[in-house]
């Protein structure tokens, strides 16, 4: 099955098993709209039935912005009841909509308020230079909640604190989330691409139940207690310790070759 290309708001480039994702409205600093959730959904799902891609690299078109959130121009339809909430960021994330394959961001510019939907879910992020970091809900009146929940693990609890209450008063540069583990990579914008694509294809290159196996773990272990985690981790490694992947692996270790592995 393979990874559909007729989107408006995306687009799609296939290099050998790694698929990149561009969000395509740079003319909205790439900001969401129902079009462009209802389309990132749909293809988080087909890639779940496409084996040839194991990994993606997640982009936005031009250098300004990676995403800006929910397009303000758009107005969601909500409930009349204070118990329930439509949320359109609930459909951004790869992992909520069932997609185990690893997602490596790579920010070209700001990220800010929903972007952080996208940024929750994925495994490892690349940032340019310039790539900057932050949250207007409080400054615009809105309590910031699904974002900084979806963030949480993956920095430091006082600087997630920062980054959602001082809104607009505050962005967090690309060099200050790389100290506090938030980025793992900042490079010129001129390498974002290569950098991020290189990792991707470096992890696709590995058996995909062994990689897959590996993720879900890591994802008990950030939203589960310690004790259900492991729990659950016998049942992680029959699952993805195939005989098939154990032979690839096997044979390539038989072989005498050796990757050679960068430094950073």
């Amino acid at each position: 099955m393979g990874v559909p290309t007729s989107y408006e708001t995306l687009l799609c480039h296939v290099d050998d098993r790694v698929l990149r994702v561009t969000l395509n409205r740079p003319d909205r600093h790439n900001a969401f709209n129902d079009k462009l959730a209802a389309e990132l959904q749909s293809l988080w799902r087909a890639l779940r039935f496409d084996d040839d891609i194991r990994a993606i690299v997640l982009t936005g078109q031009g250098d300004k912005a990676f995403c800006t959130g929910i397009d303000r121009s758009w107005s969601v339809p909500q409930p009349d009841s204070p118990f329930m909430i439509d949320d359109p960021g609930l459909l951004l994330g790869p992992k909520t909509a069932g997609l185990w394959k690893p997602v490596i961001a790579a920010v070209n510019g700001m990220a800010c308020g929903g972007a952080f939907y996208l940024l929750g879910e994925c495994e490892t992020i690349i940032a340019a230079e310039h790539a900057t970091f932050f949250d207007p809900h409080t400054t615009y009146g809105m309590a910031a909640s699904f974002e900084p929940i979806l963030l949480y693990g993956q920095m430091p609890f006082g600087e997630l604190c920062r980054l959602a209450l001082m809104g607009s008063h505050e962005r967090m540069t690309a060099q200050r989330a790389h100290q506090i583990g938030f980025v793992q990579d900042v490079v010129p914008a001129a390498d974002l691409l290569d950098t991020a694509n290189a990792i991707a294809q470096a992890i696709a290159s590995q058996p995909a139940a062994a990689v897959q196996g590996t993720l879900r773990s890591l994802w008990a272990a950030r939203e589960m207690g310690r004790a259900q985690a492991l729990a659950m981790a016998p049942h992680l490694v029959t699952l993805g310790n195939q005989a098939e992947a154990l032979a690839e692996g096997q044979a390539a270790f038989a072989s005498g070759q050796r990757i050679e592995p960068r430094l950073r």
